[in-house]
């Protein structure tokens, strides 16, 4: 037996859809007026300032630990050229599994929506993000630094098998933390012009795909089914683990000559670093909180990735 919507459900889910065309609409409106070309908007060929961070360096890893302070300015100038690639290549795995996930987001939905206009829009930038992301790696001199093997393989099942609104909260997780410490490198004149440049373009394009991403999240937890509630609870406590993991690849100690376990070890004692992610990832998680998403296994799994104070 089908059971039909009474009048007050089909005004309800009219209304949503309705505000899910706005959004995309504006969001498509402000894509049209402030988007960038970096091969063109960027200087590619000038050379890196000597003396200037790649990072700013209250934001690189080891920043106030006792390594840290035995450390010259140079090799703390040389870690942050190496952690900035690290991010890049973080950077790159997340887009690559965003767009899979906006694509799969969308096979089913009218192709002619602003909805769907809009998540092409912003794989489109994704696109030219991680190409971005990519040349900055090339430029900077180092190696990519890919996340490892079980993680790079977790988000293969992740890409798979996520619910909804559990690609959503994934996504924030990805942009938001990241975002947060690009607002503060690209105004900072301490660091290379090309890194400000390249932080400039990504946190406003981002600023369109995390108010994307809000909206339909919030959407979604309120329409989905319970279980699928929890689902993602859980989904995003346990991305949050990995993610904060994944962030700086151990690799980038031992090439610029430290003890990659010595390094390791000082930085999970760092209240400052500790600070630093927490701080990243307030905003974000002030809002899963808000939503429901913070509650039960998921909150205790949030905790224990260090990302919630």
């Amino acid at each position: 037996m089908t059971t039909v919507p009474d009048n007050a459900e089909l005004r309800d889910a009219l209304g949503q859809l309705r505000e899910r065309e706005q959004v995309a609409e504006r969001l498509l409106e402000s894509s049209a007026k402030h988007s960038f070309d970096p091969d063109t908007e960027l200087d590619w060929e000038a050379p890196f300032e000597e003396g200037k961070w790649h990072w700013p360096p209250e934001l690189v890893s080891l920043y106030g630990t006792p390594l840290w302070r035995r450390m010259s300015e140079e090799q703390r100038i040389e870690l942050s050229r190496h952690e900035a690639a690290s991010l890049a290549s973080l950077g790159i795995w997340f887009e690559i599994i965003l767009m899979q996930l906006l694509v799969r987001h969308i096979y089913d939905k009218p192709a002619t929506s602003a909805h769907v206009r809009y998540a092409l829009t912003e794989i489109a930038d994704e696109c030219r993000h991680s190409k971005m992301f990519a040349r900055m790696i090339q430029k900077s001199g180092t190696r990519a630094y890919p996340v490892t093997r079980l993680h790079h393989n977790l988000a293969r099942v992740l890409k798979t098998i996520s619910t909804t609104p559990g690609s959503f909260a994934c996504t924030l997780l990805g942009e938001e933390i990241l975002d947060h410490m690009q607002r503060l490198t690209f105004p900072d004149e301490r660091v290379q012009s090309l890194v400000r440049g390249v932080t400039r373009i990504h946190v406003v394009e981002e600023a369109r795909h995390v108010r994307y991403a809000r909206e339909e999240l919030r959407r979604q937890m309120v329409s989905c089914p319970r279980w699928e509630a929890e689902l993602t609870r859980v989904s995003s406590g346990h991305a949050a683990r990995v993610f904060s993991i994944a962030f700086i690849n151990p690799q980038v100690y031992t090439d610029v000559g430290l003890d990659r376990r010595e390094a390791l070890a000082q930085v999970k004692a760092s209240r400052h670093r500790r600070e630093v992610m927490q701080t990243g990832a307030k905003r974000l998680t002030d809002f899963l909180d808000e939503i429901g998403l913070m509650q039960g296994v998921g909150r205790r799994l949030w905790r224990s990735s260090g990302l919630l104070a």
